[in-house]
């Protein structure tokens, strides 16, 4: 099986050398090290970086994407199965992210939900700091 070096694959993959190191360190791909330590990736490597950066675009966690390469076996590549399968159990998780993301875009040209004092017109204003007990942030815009 021919191996790749982390600038092949790399530039395979479309990412930085970089984000190689990165995935490596937090566990999401190996690496096998020559006589002279250098890495070397196997092909099917390139799949599992696809797989990594297809969940990352739609918004999963890098800890998300772990846990789900973890209950492949050791080593293994994602199938089209696989996908199919994790993305069946991220959808409710994806659904909630899409809910949040409507209701800011809705939200977004009067108040972003931060519950601030300043705005007179905000729908969602905050007289004498009343929100103050729930939280920092756009506490508005939680669920």
């Amino acid at each position: 099986m021919a191996t790749l070096t982390i600038g092949q694959l790399a530039e395979r993959a479309g990412v930085a050398t970089s984000a190689v190191r990165f995935y490596e360190a937090r566990g999401l791909i190996g690496s096998e090290r020559t006589s002279g330590n250098q890495r070397r990736y196997s092909s099917s490597a390139l799949r599992r970086v696809a797989f990594i950066r297809s969940a990352q675009r739609v918004g999963l966690t890098l800890e998300e994407i772990g846990e789900a390469l973890a209950t492949l076996p050791e080593g293994r590549t994602p199938t089209k199965a696989d996908w199919h399968r994790l993305s069946r159990a991220w959808r409710p998780r994806l659904d909630e992210q899409i809910r949040r993301l409507e209701l800011l875009r809705d939200r977004l040209d009067g108040c972003i939900g931060c519950g601030c004092l300043s705005l007179r017109s905000c729908s969602l204003v905050n007289p004498g700091d009343a929100l103050a007990h729930e939280g920092p942030g756009a506490v508005r815009l939680e669920p």
